[in-house]
């Protein structure tokens, strides 16, 4: 009882036994996780931008809505091509001297996960439009506006970029819309959201629940190709829209375009392979398919799925008519 009438012993007794569990509990395992898990040899850094740009995400809670982990079900594939692990986060630094290392896992998708954002949507203008209107290119989206990371402006002075924005969608139709040095910094941090390749000779992990791939008939009795409406809405339909129409002053539409229509495909191919900066009142188009890694089965069902919808009505390509031109870009 001598123990517990002492005050003295009992407030050492109990320091003494809180530092040793802080040590066995967080630091020591804390180390060795260090030492286990390493970044990718590929792996790169953030840059200064870019780690700008994460406090900002930070700073605006996007990581309520948000997720940046591919898990290893076959539903969330379509975010990245393995499931993630731990090594994806071993480059990540302690925020500050008071903060712990903000590694953004997120637990809820009312959003998409950002794993790769950077592959899946390498393009500043449909970034920055989506932070300034979310529902300007996804209609059904429920994401907030940033609009405050924005400025409108009489003129563009030397050096601002403007956001080509719907007129549907401006507060004051005659103003230019610029975005701040936080919107660039954010774009630039969601832009470098990519998935590290695994060293040559380790296998990723395979993902569970594999579903089955739908497979479209291609013409002339060639192989079947996967389903083309599918990868159109995975990975063409945020700029062009589900109707194929484009948004005027920001991405081109497809339907009626002469492109998607004609008989020669070299030019239609290179730009869904390699991108396309050459439409006068429209931004670059990013390389959507080196970026995706996309395969001739994969392209041959996007042009088709393009060539005959919203009115088009052009002749179905085979994988060996784009495979041809793909050898040719290569």
């Amino acid at each position: 009882m001598e123990f517990l009438n002492n005050h003295k012993t009992l407030f050492w007794s109990a320091l003494i036994l809180f530092l040793f569990l802080t040590l066995q509990i967080a630091i020591l395992p804390a180390f060795t996780m260090q030492q286990i898990y390493k970044p990718l040899p590929d792996a790169k850094p953030l840059t200064k931008d870019e780690a700008a740009g994460k406090a900002v995400y930070v700073e605006n809670g996007c990581i309520a809505c948000h997720t940046q982990q591919v898990r290893e079900v076959e539903m969330d594939k379509v975010f990245g091509s393995r499931p993630s692990i731990p090594a994806d986060y071993a480059g990540n630094h302690q925020t500050d001297m008071w903060r712990n290392t903000a590694n953004l896992l997120g637990s809820e998708r009312t959003g998409p996960d950002l794993t790769t954002i950077g592959e899946r949507q390498p393009s500043d203008d449909w970034h920055l439009l989506h932070l300034y209107q979310p529902r300007a290119v996804v209609k059904e989206s429920i994401m907030p506006s940033y609009s405050f990371l924005f400025e409108e402006k009489e003129y563009l002075a030397k050096g601002d970029i403007e956001v080509k924005v719907p007129a549907e969608f401006l507060k004051h139709k005659f103003k230019k819309i610029v975005p701040t040095k936080k919107a660039l910094q954010l774009v630039a941090y969601l832009k470098s959201l990519k998935q590290t390749k695994l060293p040559e000779g380790v296998a990723p992990v395979e993902f569970l629940y594999k579903r089955e791939v739908k497979k479209t008939a291609a013409a002339g009795g060639a192989d079947a190709l996967p389903d083309g409406a599918e990868l159109y809405t995975t990975n063409c339909a945020s700029c062009h829209q589900a109707n194929g129409e484009g948004l005027e002053g920001a991405f081109p539409p497809l339907k009626g375009s002469p492109i998607v229509a004609a008989e020669d495909i070299e030019v239609y191919v290179n730009i869904i392979w390699g991108g396309y900066n050459g439409r006068p009142g429209y931004g670059p188009m990013p390389a959507v398919g080196k970026n995706a890694n996309f395969t001739a089965e994969m392209i041959a069902a996007i042009m088709n799925h393009e060539r005959s919808s919203w009115g088009n009505n052009a002749k179905p390509v085979t994988a060996a008519e784009v495979k041809v031109v793909m050898d040719n870009i290569k």
